[in-house]
């Protein structure tokens, strides 16, 4: 059973302000939990209806019914597990690769859904800027599938950032050249703006005007641009096969 401190613990994880203040995240679903057990992210407890369940980890397992879960879940119809695991700290970026970067993200699922790509693509370190949704917030956790536990996230100011490094910087643009026909190098910065206002005028006056890359469209001007997360599948996908052709 749940007690009532515990009911408040937990439903205060589900809040930006407490995770930050307790260092804890909460992840949902069977699938989920044991990707992150699997990982180096380390567990504080973990709550389940299979009464089976065992874990090689060292952490606090509390055994609770289907009412119970439904209790402290934030989903209509949670799959028998609910994991706390304490948030990573960050690792230092590693430039050798290509690096993705988000300017002012808002959608969680968005960027759960980019932070997923990173890892199918092998981009193992992306940078958010400071006003980017929280990738340990519910929705952003759901659209990772566990690909949060493989993929290294900062916070913090990109156009310090940039400023600081040396490494080629790109930024995506709805006018920008072709990716098809731009030749990119082995490694770089890949910035990617918000969902409605597109790159900071902060960040895209450090973006040198032959780095602005776009994605040509094929059909009618109806559709004014394409989502996000989609813009960042096809742009990863060109950058990976560009390095394997060369």
């Amino acid at each position: 059973m749940v007690v009532k401190s515990q009911l408040k613990f937990i439903k205060s994880l589900y809040q930006k302000k407490y995770r930050i203040e307790n260092g804890l995240f909460i992840a949902e679903g069977k699938k989920m939990v044991s990707e992150l057990l699997r990982s180096k992210i380390k567990s504080h407890s973990i709550y389940t209806t299979d009464s089976e369940f065992t874990t090689k980890k060292e952490t606090a397992i509390y055994y609770i019914t289907e009412k119970d879960l439904l209790r402290i879940s934030a989903q209509k119809s949670p799959n028998k597990m609910l994991g706390i695991f304490e948030i990573p700290s960050p690792e230092a970026i590693d430039y050798s690769d290509w690096v993705v970067v988000l300017d002012a993200i808002q959608d969680p699922g968005n960027l759960g859904t980019i932070i997923r790509l990173c890892d199918w693509f092998g981009i193992e370190h992306l940078i958010c800027s400071r006003d980017t949704a929280d990738c340990y917030n519910s929705k952003a956790l759901q659209s990772t599938m566990g690909s949060i536990a493989r993929v290294n996230i900062v916070y913090a100011d990109i156009a310090e950032v940039l400023k600081k490094n040396t490494t080629p910087v790109f930024g995506t643009y709805m006018n920008g050249s072709s990716v098809y026909t731009e030749s990119l190098p082995e490694k770089g910065i890949l910035i990617l703006g918000n969902e409605g206002r597109g790159i900071s005028e902060k960040v895209g006056n450090l973006i040198a005007y032959e780095n602005r890359l776009g994605i040509p469209q094929y059909g009618k001007r109806a559709t004014e641009s394409l989502n996000v997360a989609t813009a960042t599948a096809i742009f990863l996908s060109e950058i990976r096969r560009q390095q394997r052709t060369n």
